[in-house]
């Protein structure tokens, strides 16, 4: 009965990530024919251990992860307490709130980089006619706000798929524990943080876990504000322009698979601590 699932997911899936792995042992390039393809070993992965333009990389994609997933997940859980508490028009506040994550990425992206142009941007505009700056602020250009910028864009288009989520657990936890505490004397704070909280950290962990997965693969928003600059290049961009830019498809294989690495260690760190959380 799993057999045809195990077949689609061996040609979507297995058959891709077999082909990477080998062809990062390989010199192999993006036009074949111009040098022939060979078996390098390990060489590709002893250069990548020297390679300074990756280690930036990864050290760009690892803090935009910490900024954007630890916002998100605060503010997610806020938006999720309140819209799950009962008031009038809580059904359009959900429906609402969805509307930066319905947005496509790349159009979210290119309407921010237009508000965060120092020339003409709403918002050097508002904080100029506000006095909060002297002069427009170059958000993009300027290494020192560049990563700040892009980490907002991302927090506000995503934090309405973390409450959505989050959301979802705060209402599988029964209203009978909260009625309990209530007849006990138990305040509101004490609720949350003995009732609440641990009952809602399987939703919780696995949000962090859907999070942290997609900020360390982030491409699309980057490439829109930045293109290839190095300053703020990520490892699926550098990736990229390591495959197509200059052709060199072994070492970006090599480079795949690192980030492959990357990412499933931050799987069995999850994983790991949801484990022990149920035990």
């Amino acid at each position: 009965m799993l057999s045809p699932a195990l077949v689609l997911v061996a040609l979507v899936a297995l058959y891709p990530l077999g082909q990477t792995i080998y062809d990062s042992f390989t010199n192999r390039q993006f036009l074949e024919g111009i040098e022939p393809t060979e078996f390098v070993g390990l060489q590709n992965y002893r250069d990548l251990l020297d390679d300074t333009i990756f280690r930036d990389s990864v050290f760009v994609t690892v803090k935009f992860t910490a900024i954007t997933v630890a916002f998100e997940l605060v503010l997610g859980l806020i938006i999720a307490l309140a819209v799950n508490s009962g008031f009038k028009g809580r059904g359009v506040m959900r429906a609402m709130m969805l509307v930066p994550w319905a947005i496509p990425t790349v159009v979210a992206a290119q309407m921010w980089k237009w508000m965060y142009d120092d020339v003409f941007g709403v918002i050097n505009d508002g904080l100029l006619r506000l006095h909060l700056v002297d002069e427009p602020v170059a958000w993009i250009s300027q290494s020192s706000t560049a990563l700040a910028s892009v980490a907002a864009v991302d927090i506000w288009k995503t934090t309405p798929f973390v409450a959505l989520l989050l959301l979802a657990g705060l209402q599988v936890i029964p209203n009978e524990l909260y009625e309990a505490a209530d007849v006990d004397g138990t305040s509101k704070w004490r609720q949350f943080w003995k009732i609440t909280l641990p009952l809602l950290m399987p939703a919780i962990l696995v949000t962090l876990i859907f999070r942290t997965l997609d900020a360390l693969r982030v491409f699309d928003v980057f490439y829109v504000f930045f293109g290839s600059r190095l300053d703020t290049q990520t490892m699926a961009i550098y990736t990229q322009n390591t495959i197509v830019a200059t052709g060199d498809v072994g070492y970006g294989a090599a480079v795949s698979v690192a980030i492959f690495l990357i990412i499933g260690m931050f799987v069995v760190i999850y994983t790991t601590f949801v484990r022990v959380q149920e035990q």
